[in-house]
């Protein structure tokens, strides 16, 4: 009987410990939570193709999140998630970067330029007439990120080699083979 009456003992101990745990998990849990609370009251301004954005993402959130779901731009694309495959490439003040990795806090204060920030279907961009000019897209999923980053490669080195524009678009993936005509694209938009 002892045996018994110790074991219940113990797991009346286990399950009162066991309780405890929880309540503080779920009170610091809440604190979190509060926390985020507090910063999501205050959102985030960021800039976007020239317009202010007022988002209330966690400023932990990939600014590849925030620009398809709060800004409402698809032309930035989820590819990979690891910044390896260029699909979500943007400008950041003018610099290409993969914005699946970048936190939206990355982009306060400063310029984001996405596709449809270079141009339009009226007046589309250099890049973005000699994709289309070129045959340079199959799918289509990856160009987007390319024209972006082009877009930063020319303004840096407007008279490319051949060589220079495969370097420049080494990060980027294209399953559908389309290489060869998206060099040639680039080439005839630096001739602009």
């Amino acid at each position: 009987m002892d045996q018994s009456g110790s074991d219940q003992r113990s797991r009346r101990v286990a399950i009162g410990a066991g309780a405890t745990a929880a309540a503080v998990a779920v009170l610091g849990g809440a604190a979190v939570l509060a926390e985020r609370a507090g910063l999501l009251d205050r959102g985030l301004s960021i800039e976007v193709n020239g317009s202010r954005h007022q988002v209330q993402a966690d400023p932990a959130t990939p600014l590849l999140y925030v620009l398809r779901d709060e800004v409402g731009l698809k032309g930035v694309h989820f590819g990979c998630g690891f910044a390896e495959c260029g699909a979500c490439t943007v400008q950041l003040d003018g610099k290409a970067i993969r914005s699946c990795v970048t936190p939206v806090s990355a982009a306060a204060g400063r310029t984001v330029t996405t596709l449809e920030g270079l141009g339009t279907a009226a007046h589309p961009h250099p890049l973005q007439k000699a994709f289309v000019d070129q045959q340079a897209a199959q799918c289509g999923y990856c160009i987007p990120g390319m024209i972006v980053e082009a877009d930063a490669f020319l303004r840096a080195t407007p008279k490319p080699t051949d060589a220079q524009i495969k370097k420049a678009l080494d990060g980027h993936l294209c399953r559908c083979g389309t290489h060869y005509r998206i060099v040639r694209a680039v080439r005839a938009a630096a001739k602009v």
